[in-house]
């Protein structure tokens, strides 16, 4: 009988579903699906993100994936929570509690923390330093959340922030949303905790 298929879920928000790729193949589920296929995966891909997803948006999410079988969920979500002034805690909150529902589900889940929006290039210079320390207090409570939860956190906001800094090519013709070389650079940080990941839970399936 041949192996199952590796069930691979992106939840989440714009960037999680691809917005700003000039094409499919260009946005983070399939990148990262390339990735794990080389690596020897037989990848399943469902994309459930949805442009415009603030944290509370997860748990309906996670109730159209969960019928499939996930072995592993990528959460891309906070840049909405942040743009639309989301308290901190009702955001982690129901982060914490798609993450709690994935793993119970014996899914294996990294979460990417929200971006530093104050790389975005219309932000005002003067505007900068208070809306970076917005998202590390939301960035921080992800990741506490999320981890006290069972996920693995993908620490990429400083190193993504310096690149979208160092190369404006890295955004699409809006100014906020990723290019095709933007979703390049966040595949290529994050690859090694997917994998990483991928890997942890196929050799769990195994024993």
């Amino acid at each position: 009988m041949a192996p199952s298929p590796f069930r691979l879920l992106v939840l989440g928000d714009s960037i999680a579903h691809g917005t700003g790729a000039a094409r499919v193949e260009d946005t983070i589920g399939r990148r990262l699906a390339a990735e794990l296929t080389a690596d020897g995966f037989d990848v399943d891909l469902h994309v459930f993100a949805v442009p415009g997803a603030v944290s509370a948006d997860l748990a309906a999410q996670v109730r159209r994936g969960l019928p499939l079988g996930p072995d592993l969920t990528l959460i891309v979500i906070g840049a909405n929570d942040l743009a639309r002034f989301v308290p901190a805690q009702q955001a982690t909150a129901a982060l914490g509690a798609a993450v709690t529902a994935l793993r119970a589900a014996g899914s294996a889940v990294v979460v990417v923390p929200a971006p530093d929006m104050s790389m975005v290039p219309f932000v005002p210079p003067a505007l900068r330093p208070l809306v970076r320390g917005a998202c590390a207090v939301l960035q921080s409570g992800q990741t506490r959340v999320a981890e006290g939860a069972g996920a693995d956190v993908a620490p990429v906001v400083a190193d993504l922030a310096a690149a979208f800094v160092a190369d404006p090519a890295l955004f699409s013709a809006d100014r906020f949303h990723p290019s095709s070389a933007g979703y390049a650079r966040i595949a290529q940080v994050l690859a090694p905790h997917v994998l990483a990941a991928a890997r942890a839970r196929r050799d769990e399936s195994a024993a």
